[in-house]
């Protein structure tokens, strides 16, 4: 389960060039009304400030926004990047992720490929990606606590 006794870290921003706020800032009210800390590190964030700011902040999720449909580009190399630190976080990304995007679910088996957990398209309800998180973050937990026990034994 998730720790309770202090809320979720998540790091949320819009990756590249990509200058919409919209979006980013419904999903950082959506997650703080359900008692997340989100840290929202705005527009047009690299893939290196992802990084930094979930070491920084002791994140347990990444949460990468896009609506300029370019994210395919922008996201290359991401989760190598990660795998190369000790960050051990759920990644998520969610908006317009392609230009002329017309199957989506072609879309987001690309991003699932490039290691993404879970990939939304712009229409999602927030609330939604909010369930998502908590599923995802509930799983992972639960596998952590079931390696420590084995470990242990």
């Amino acid at each position: 389960m998730v720790n309770t006794d202090m809320a979720t870290k998540v790091i949320l921003g819009v990756i590249g060039s990509d200058a919409h706020v919209v979006g980013i800032t419904i999903l950082e009210q959506a997650l703080e009304a359900n008692g997340f800390d989100v840290v929202n590190l705005g527009v047009q964030t690299s893939q290196e400030e992802f990084l930094e700011a979930a070491g920084e902040h002791d994140a347990e999720a990444i949460l990468v926004s896009s609506l300029y449909g370019h994210a395919k580009q922008d996201c290359e190399g991401f989760h190598e990047k990660l795998a190369a630190t000790d960050l051990d976080v759920v990644t998520y990304i969610g908006g317009n992720l392609a230009v002329g995007q017309d199957d989506f679910e072609e879309t987001e088996r690309f991003f699932r490929e490039l290691g993404f957990d879970r990939v939304f398209d712009s229409e999602t309800d927030p609330e939604e990606a909010v369930a998502a998180l908590r599923t995802d973050l509930d799983v992972r937990s639960s596998e952590d606590e079931r390696e420590r026990i084995y470990a242990d034994a």
